[in-house]
């Protein structure tokens, strides 16, 4: 039987590792015998995989050492590889019977290791149209999402509580919403509460000190939940904001908000107005406190038939396009264009 080696970036869990976890997941349930390959770290991507039943191969920690175990590492003659992330795809670069998956764009010095990373592979896929416009020749394999609890209607509390998750940086745009929440308070004082959760872990020194300085000033107002699971989040939330600067290459925050059907505000960056699509109501402008405050209040004015309205498309939309079914759909489809099924 042709068995698939997942290669992991990263030994911890980032979005990447996420959806490497989710396609092994979705090759089993297709009846493809998988491996996963990764660096090893406690509590990473390989005790993750461990615990979901998937065998895998421990590498060295340290991305030098891993890369270059991995290039001298040979699985048996007839495997397939599936490199999720510029690292896995450049230490294999030349092998055959190999799929290139970038989770982000590469950039400045990483341009040219695309390049030699994409050698020999039989197809390098991009989680977005967004990112596939700055990989010539790459094609769209969308991401997706585990179903979430589903919220039903309910009337935002007082303070209305908003929600963020991800890393605290410049990049994801909490510095913009904590100078929107700045604003509403100043409007509304004492109707308004942000929740945070995730951490400035690996964040920059200058986007940290930037995040800090603009969450100074409303910090009476923040609730800190640290790294939590999804349900957690969405529970503490009654708005989730999604105010990314930087290009996202897809958004799953987005969609597991759409599959829990809990309201939610992104940016117009990157690939975020592709994964909510062209009809969703609340939308900012990236870098924008005043838009970004305007589109929150104007989603919590919404009467609550037309905000539920919103709500019962956004899940419609993620069953779509963004469940395991979905997801399942066009990695089988994929699988068996390569020959992987044959």
């Amino acid at each position: 039987m042709t068995r698939v080696v997942l290669a992991a970036n990263n030994a911890d869990i980032g979005g990447g590792e996420v959806m490497l976890l989710g396609t092994a997941r979705v090759l089993r349930a297709l009846g493809v015998q998988v491996l996963v390959v990764g660096p090893d770290a406690a509590g990473g991507v390989l005790d993750a995989a461990e615990e979901d039943d998937l065998p895998v191969v421990r590498m060295a920690a340290g991305r030098r050492r891993y890369l270059a175990q991995l290039r001298s590492w040979h699985g048996r003659s007839d495997d397939w590889m599936w490199c999720h992330g510029l690292v896995p795809a450049f230490a294999t670069a030349g092998r055959s019977r190999r799929i290139v998956h970038l989770h982000q764009e590469p950039l400045g010095s990483h341009r040219p290791a695309a390049r030699v990373a994409r050698t020999g592979a039989a197809a390098t896929l991009v989680p977005s149209r967004s990112l596939q416009a700055q990989v010539p020749g790459s094609s769209v394999l969308w991401n997706w999402t585990d179903p979430l609890p589903v919220l039903g209607a309910r009337t935002p509390r007082r303070p209305v509580r908003l929600g963020f998750i991800g890393r605290h940086s410049t990049d994801k745009g909490l510095d913009v919403l904590a100078r929107s929440v700045a604003l509403l308070d100043g409007t509304e004082p004492g109707g308004w509460r942000l929740v945070l959760a995730g951490d400035g872990r690996f964040v920059p020194p200058a986007q940290a000190r930037a995040v800090d300085a603009a969450l100074a000033p409303v910090q009476h107002l923040v609730d800190r939940l640290g790294w939590c699971d999804r349900a957690q989040f969405h529970a503490e939330t009654d708005v989730a904001v999604f105010p990314s600067r930087w290009a996202e290459p897809f958004g799953l925050v987005a969609a597991e908000s759409m599959s829990a059907r809990l309201p939610f505000v992104v940016s117009d960056a990157g690939a975020l107005p592709e994964v909510v699509g062209p009809d969703h109501p609340w939308t900012a402008r990236r870098g924008d406190p005043s838009a970004l405050a305007e589109v929150v209040s104007a989603c919590l004015a919404e009467p609550a038939a037309a905000r539920e309205a919103v709500l019962d498309a956004a899940r419609a939309r993620w069953e779509e396009h963004f469940s395991p079914t979905a997801g399942e759909a066009r990695v089988a489809a994929l699988t068996a264009r390569l020959g992987i099924l044959a």
